[in-house]
This record gives structure tokens, C-alpha cells and sequence, in this order.
């Protein structure tokens, strides 16, 4: 029993200073992404309605061949999205669908989004497992925080080895939505479209519009 207990505080010791690690990285900007691969495995997250036209002109605008496959991840009630990304993908061979429970509903209370966030994460682990992305691009919506979290948590178990690129929303002018405070701490790449955001976040790096 002793054994167990010194190698489990070994285990716990060693995940949490890789925890501070990152984080320390991240927040500093010392974890940009860097890659000379011909390709990079990307997810993108999907949201709903504005969301999702915001998102796909900026997949628009991506290197149609440097991003890679691509794997699109949406909420299991959003009925329109699909759609849309079958319309941008129609010369496209190399991209996948998947969903997951919403980890959060419109006027969902704060407390009880805690349980849809961790179910969400549950649905997640698999999809982020099996696919292994080395880029992931969020731009707003609830969805993206279970699986910027997933992928953090497999980043500090040295399974995965991803960059997250966080866009708050063009709607977003003068608050960041709730998915950018949360993201401002595990995003490496933080985007802000409007100058004025740059007094209430504490490290976007205003870009200008992007659609």
C-alpha cells in the first residue's frame, strides 16, 4: 500500500506541475504553434446560426490542403449546421462530422451546466482520442469548451499534442462571451476582432474582422 500511495503522489505531483506548465505557457504565448508538416489534423467547433456562418467564412479561408483532415464537432440539437458545412465541404473528401450533448443551453443555469459540461467531455474523450488533432479552432460557442478541455487534459498526459486557436465571436464588442473567459486561460492563440475588447481580456491579440 505504500508503494501505490508514493507513486500516486509521484503521479499527482508530476500532472500537476505539467498542469502549471502549460498554463504558464500558454498565458505567456510561449506555446505557438510550429510545424513544417505538409499537413495538420484540424478540428473545428461548430456552434449554431451566426456561429456557424462566422466560423465556416473562416474556414473559407483557410489553406484548403495544409488543414487536413478536418473534423467538424457540433451539438447533438443543432439541426442546421450540417448543412451548411456539406455545402462548404462538397469538393472535399477529407472531413468528418461528429456530435456531442450541448454542454450548454440558452439560459441554462450556471450550476447545472457544470453536469452538461462534464457529460459533454464524456461524449469528447473518444472523438479527440481516435481523431488526434494538432489544431483546434473555436470561435465562441459552448461547445468548444469540453473539447478545449479534453484536449488540454490529453496535452498534460503527453498524449496529444495540440494548439487550440480561440476567435471570440465578431459579435462580441465590448464583453468577451462567456466560452472567451473560460478560453483566455487554454487557448494558445487568443483572436479578438474588436480593439475595444483588449480593456476587458487579458491577452487577445486584435486581428481586426475576420469575416
Amino acid at each position: 500500500m505504500e508503494t501505490i500511495a508514493y507513486f500516486l503522489g509521484a503521479f499527482i505531483c508530476f500532472f500537476v506541475f505539467r498542469v502549471l506548465y502549460l498554463l504558464y505557457k500558454i498565458i505567456f504565448g510561449k506555446s505557438q504553434l510550429k510545424s513544417d508538416e505538409p499537413r495538420l489534423r484540424t478540428l473545428i467547433s461548430i456552434g449554431s446560426g451566426g456561429h456557424t456562418t462566422e466560423m465556416l467564412r473562416i474556414v473559407g479561408t483557410l489553406n484548403a490542403t495544409k488543414y487536413l483532415p478536418r473534423l467538424y464537432v457540433m451539438a447533438d440539437n443543432d439541426v442546421s449546421s450540417e448543412v451548411k458545412i456539406r455545402k462548404l465541404e462538397a469538393q472535399e473528401k477529407h472531413f468528418e462530422i461528429h456530435r456531442i450533448p450541448r454542454s450548454r443551453n440558452v439560459n441554462q443555469s450556471y450550476f447545472t451546466s457544470v453536469f452538461s459540461t462534464l457529460r459533454a467531455m464524456l461524449h469528447t474523450f473518444p472523438i479527440i482520442y481516435k481523431f488526434k488533432p494538432q489544431v483546434i479552432i473555436a470561435n465562441g460557442p459552448g461547445t468548444c469548451v469540453p473539447i478545449c478541455f479534453v484536449a488540454f487534459f490529453l496535452r498534460c498526459l503527453f498524449i496529444l499534442d495540440c494548439r487550440v486557436i480561440f476567435i471570440e465571436s465578431i459579435c462580441r464588442v465590448r464583453t468577451l462571451s462567456l466560452s472567451g473567459k473560460i478560453m483566455q486561460f487554454l487557448a494558445d492563440v487568443f483572436i479578438i476582432q474588436w480593439p475595444q475588447l483588449r480593456d476587458v481580456c487579458i491577452r487577445g491579440q486584435y486581428f481586426g474582422r475576420l469575416t
